[in-house]
Order: C-alpha cells, then structure tokens, then sequence
C-alpha cells in the first residue's frame, strides 16, 4: 500500500490587529457610562469623550447603599461572572464570587464592575476612536493613573446614584485602584478587600514591567502605537511581553511540579523542539494576543508603574491614614510578584485593618484569583450582618 504524500500543514489565521471590543461587535450584558464632559488627568491635560463599560448583577436598594465595587487586573475586564459568548471572549474571571447565595449574593448585592479607563472591551482606551471619530487614538492616547481611572470610576457611581460603596474590592492592579478609592474618597467607601496588592509599585515590579514595555514596542508592527487601522498589530512582542508576565504570575514550585522538564509532546528539545512550560507559556501568549490590545496593555502597564497612593499625599504612611472603611488585607504566601511585605505594609497603617491575612496557594500571585473559596471567606467576613 502507497503511502499518501502529507498535504501543506494547514495555517492558523493571523489575529486581527487588535483583539479589542470595538462598535458593532456584540455587546453582550455590557452598559455604558459616558463621562460629562473632559476628563482632567494628573499628568496634565484632558482626555475628552470617555466612556466607561461595565456590568452589573442584582439590584440597587432605593438607596443606592447595597451597592458594591468590583475592580479587575491588568487584563481582566468587566466580566467577573457569567460565560463566554457573544461580546464576551472569556468566561467570568471571578466565578463563583458573584451571584445568588454566593459570598456577593446577588439576592442583596448590586454589584458593579467597569471596565478600567485606558483598557480594552468597552472602555475608552487606545483602540477607541478618537472623539473626530476618523481613526483610534493609538500612539496618541494620553498618560493615565490610578488616579485618573478612579476619577472616571467616580463618575459611574454619581450616574448610578452611588454615594457610597458599601464594598470595594480588587486585587494586583485592582488593588491598586481600591486603595485610591479608599484614600481618594474614604466618604464613599465602606468596607474595603485588598488582595495581593500594594500601596505604590516597588523597583522590581517596575522592571519587570519595564522588559514587558519593550517587548511590545521593539515588535515592527508597533508603528508607534498607531497599528490599530493596519490589519497587523505587535502580536509578537505582546505575546513575550505575556510570557514574561504569566512566569512572575505563578511560583517557581508549581511549575517544577507541574511540567518539570518534560517535553511537549513528541516535540524534541534537543531538535528545537519545546519543552511542556514553553508550550503552556505559548498558549497563555497566544490567547492574549485574539483578546486584548497592545495599547492598552502599554498604558495600564505605565499606569501601575506609576501607581503611588502616597504621591503629593506626604507618603505612604500618610496617605494610608485617611482610609476609614472596614479593611481586610490579604496576600498569597508564594507570590514573587507582590510580595506579602507588602501587603503587610497596607495592613501596618491602614487604621482599620487588623492584620495581615495569608491565602496559602501554590499558584503564586494568581492565587487571589484561583483560591475561590479562601476569598469568599474574607468576603463574608466584610460583608455579615450585624
């Protein structure tokens, strides 16, 4: 019997230039806020016709003061719970949080949670338009902080009748922002969850952003910034920039134990092919490149570089003093990224904050999104009657 000549490997098609939600995609349980008039940011200037999406789930009391905030990380999104679909390229990345009789019980619960300003489904960001509506913003959006974000994020509560939170919660960048609002508005801030997160980002973060920075922006297809309208985007740079990232994500333990030195399959390291955690680290890169944009991936970066809540406030310690919610603060015992002296620190002086709680996971800085159940229990803790 002849055997048959293999045919041509069939091609994977190239992603669009950028995985970005963008107009007439579906929009699946969004809703948007669009900010009433300019927007003044802290570096200087304005960013003008922003908007923000976001989703919600329960229902508001007559009030308002039911009303809790959910902040995500660097490329999560409005989305925390419900599945894939339509407009929504990934499940809920907090499943299991949110809903009824879940530790943020929809049946008492209004829950909220945007999109942050300068990112990528649905919120105002490089891949958006600019206000002439002629071509994106790209290259020339502006410089954005925590600040700026919260700002717009305080928006959203004024449009919905928020006065004040009766929870805000966020972890790693979220965190971030949580901080700000406790710091910014501790009037409208009741009870505040930090996970895995800092009061400004330290040296290492900053270098470890810094190599994901030029990942994306020594990629040819970067022009600047300016590739959104091309029909090629930096795929390649930001998926290094992904890999560099997803290695600091997990700790070194879980991912000997896990892939070892095992090959991938058939494929032979010493032929050039890959090992099994190259292969996992190829998967995460190339999920990332089909659902974010390089943009946003750039200015949330410089964002959490630049994230200081002690900034113009006299310092950490300072600053840190004005919050007044209930507070839990908790790290994950084996993250390299945001190392627990540094949620220690968040707990040392933020006056309502007891102590410092641990989550004990494997799985490195990604634990405060994986170790569901221990997150429900600081959830309920900050949210029981009486």
């Amino acid at each position: 019997m002849n055997a048959v000549p293999a045919g041509p490997r069939p091609t994977v098609p190239l992603p669009p230039a950028t995985g970005a939600w963008r107009a007439g995609d579906p929009p699946g349980r969004r809703r948007w806020h669009v900010l009433d008039g300019p927007l003044p940011l802290e570096a200087g200037g304005e960013l003008p016709g922003a908007r923000l999406a976001f989703e919600t789930w329960g229902r508001p009391a007559p009030d308002r003061s039911n009303a809790v905030l959910v902040l995500h990380a660097l490329t999560g999104d409005s989305h925390v719970a419900g599945p894939a679909g339509p407009g929504h390229p990934t499940p809920g990345w907090w499943e299991g949080l949110v809903g009824p009789g879940l530790p943020l019980d929809t049946d008492r619960f209004f829950v909220v949670a945007p999109n942050v300003l300068g990112g990528c489904q649905g919120s105002t960001g490089p891949a958006s338009p600019r206000p002439d509506g002629r071509r994106s913003w790209g290259g020339a959006f502006p410089f954005l902080t925590q600040r700026d974000q919260v700002a717009a994020e305080a928006a959203l509560a004024d449009a919905l009748g928020v006065e004040r939170w009766a929870l805000v919660v966020g972890g790693s960048m979220g965190g971030m922002r949580a901080v700000e609002w406790a710091v910014t508005h501790p009037e409208r801030t009741g009870a505040l969850l930090l996970l895995a997160t800092a009061a400004a980002a330290s040296a290492e973060q900053i270098a470890w952003a810094g190599v994901q920075l030029h990942a994306v922006r020594a990629d040819p297809h970067w022009q600047g910034g300016d590739y959104h309208d091309t029909g090629r985007g930096p795929h390649a740079g930001l998926g290094l920039a992904r890999r560099l990232a997803h290695v600091t994500y997990r700790s070194e333990p879980e991912l000997q134990l896990r892939f070892g030195r095992t090959p991938q399959g058939a494929e032979d390291p010493f032929g050039g092919g890959r090992y099994q955690v190259e292969s996992y680290l190829d998967h995460h890169a190339a999920k990332l490149v089909r659902r974010f944009d390089a943009g946003s991936y750039v200015v949330l970066t410089q964002a959490m570089n630049a994230h200081d809540v002690g900034r113009g406030r006299g310092g950490v310690r300072a600053a840190l003093r004005r919050v007044t919610a209930r507070t839990l603060v908790a790290g994950v015992d084996s993250d390299r990224l945001y190392p627990l002296t540094q949620q220690a620190e968040l707990a040392a002086h933020i006056p309502s904050a007891d102590r410092l709680r641990v989550i004990e996971s494997p799985y490195g800085h990604d634990g405060f999104l994986i170790e569901t159940d221990q997150v429900a229990a600081l959830v309920r803790e900050l949210t029981e009657e009486g």
